[in-house]
């Protein structure tokens, strides 16, 4: 779901008040864990982690105006969605997840490419995503994001 929203508050105050204590606890998960250099801020209408363009800037490929995108957190429809760049372009880190969420969770995993969906909100697993989110440095995500960029052009 869309939110006309500017801030990290005014989101969390428009999502279902349901899901607020969720979304609120895979915020701080992720804000605790994520090396030094990301920033919070509201990224494509969702609670983004994004490269700054003082770190890098270069910008996202798809709109240069905008910091490169990294985490996000959206409340959809029916599910709470962790919507991970680097999973999506790193082999090796989503074998890592998988393996780590088939040993720690009982429900099946439901993810698309960079698309982790909860659809109950009570089965988040915050200890596996707290480890998530120590996986890649800004330095190492902006690497990895050239190197993927470079192969397409």
């Amino acid at each position: 779901m869309n939110y006309d929203v500017k801030t990290v508050e005014e989101y969390l105050n428009a999502i279902p008040k349901d899901r607020r204590p969720y979304v609120e606890k895979l915020r701080d998960i992720i804000k605790e864990n994520l090396p030094e250099g990301f920033k919070e801020e509201i990224s494509y209408g969702m609670i983004g982690f994004v490269v700054p363009h003082d770190i890098y800037p270069n910008g996202y490929h798809v709109n240069p105006e905008l910091p490169l995108p990294f985490i996000n957190i959206a409340s959809q429809k029916n599910f709470i969605a962790l919507y991970h760049s680097g999973i999506y372009t790193s082999p090796e880190l989503m074998e890592w997840f998988k393996k780590e969420y088939s040993e720690r969770i009982t429900t099946k995993l439901d993810m698309g490419k960079s698309c982790i969906r909860f659809k109950n909100p009570k089965k988040i697993p915050f200890d596996l995503i707290a480890d998530l989110a120590t996986k890649m440095t800004v330095k190492d995500w902006i690497s990895l994001y050239e190197q993927k960029r470079n192969k397409i052009n």
